[in-house]
């Protein structure tokens, strides 16, 4: 008898610790997270930075796998396994959200702010939180926090196999583009022969003479050996831009309010610690390709950015542009 109650205690204290054991981990989850850059380049440094926080922060009940430089498929199979919550967060440009509102390519309207100020107050205006809103409905992605806060560039460069310096040099132009239509427009206007590939086919398409040039973040020029196959960097700066870390709702409300906050807490501070890898590397990079023989310099802009005012004026007459961008671009253009 007396052995008997031993054995029950001791199958209740089994069964007790097994309990506990799978509460324990039915806690611990792990995101899938799409890269569009190396983990060496300064912003894959401040993505994994992201990796290691939310690990910290969460005490390990989240895990953040990262899958970087495209590895999980090209841009419209990483959104549609976002969508469907096969990846829970991404980063990249928010520019790719253009899948669910074409209306997202005018964040990034090519020599239409008048500097990267200008611009983030655009992105904090309500016509971008409408834009991102309906996105989140449509589609379960959302934006993780303020899109503006970790710095991609700092500034954007053409990389060409030729000197590329005023507008003249555009005609005819192979010049690699993502697949945006406004951009895509846009450079054809300025007189480029633009041509769609995948970034991480660009070293490829510029060593075999596929494409002359490609627009690219200066910081990210070094870390994808661009400039190994295309001597020539010269600023334009044809718009401002971040690192945009999208990711599934349906997985993000499934989150304790603990492991919510370590997301939010864990992209304030990688997000920082990567603008800071971002700005102070580009000197030494540039350096550094320069005694490799790249030549750098510094487009003239004037004559572009007026021919994309004559652009966005035809557009705005044929009623092209999305509802009220003028009006928040006129609004956003100095502080309040």
């Amino acid at each position: 008898m007396k052995k008997n109650r031993m054995m029950r205690g001791f199958v209740a204290v089994g069964l007790t610790l097994g309990l506990a054991l799978t509460s324990t981990s039915a806690f611990a989850e792990t995101w899938r997270m799409a890269v569009d850059q190396s983990l060496e380049s300064p912003e894959g440094k401040g993505v994994q930075r992201f990796a290691d926080l939310v690990k910290e922060y969460s005490g390990g009940d989240l895990t953040i796998q990262l899958f970087p430089f495209e590895q999980l498929g090209k841009t419209d199979a990483v959104m549609e396994q976002l969508a469907s919550n096969v990846i829970q967060i991404q980063s990249a440009g928010l520019v790719r959200l253009i899948k669910w509102n074409p209306d997202i390519a005018y964040m990034n309207a090519p020599f239409m702010f008048e500097g990267r100020d200008h611009w983030v107050r655009f992105m904090h205006s309500d016509l971008v939180k409408g834009w991102f809103d309906g996105i989140a409905e449509k589609a379960h992605v959302a934006v993780l926090g303020d899109p503006t806060i970790f710095l991609r560039g700092p500034y954007r460069v053409m990389v060409s196999t030729k000197p590329v310096q005023t507008i003249d040099d555009l005609s005819g132009l192979r010049l690699r583009m993502h697949p945006d239509d406004l951009a895509v427009e846009a450079w054809k206007y300025l007189g480029c022969d633009v041509r769609i590939m995948a970034w991480s086919e660009v070293y490829q398409g510029l060593s075999r003479s596929m494409i002359d040039a490609v627009n690219s973040p200066i910081s990210l020029v070094e870390s994808t050996r661009f400039q190994e196959a295309a001597k020539n960097v010269a600023e334009h700066d044809e718009y401002w831009q971040s690192v945009g870390f999208m990711m599934n709702t349906d997985a993000y409300a499934a989150l304790s309010e603990k492991d919510q906050q370590a997301l939010q807490k864990a992209y304030v501070e990688a997000s920082a610690y990567g603008t800071e890898l971002v700005e102070n590397s580009v000197d030494d990079s540039i350096k550094r390709m320069k005694e490799e023989g790249v030549t750098f310099g510094k487009m003239e802009t004037g004559p572009m950015v007026a021919r994309m005012q004559q652009f966005y004026d035809e557009k705005d007459a044929a009623g092209a542009l999305p509802e009220g961008f003028l009006a928040a671009v006129a609004a956003t253009r100095s502080a309040q």
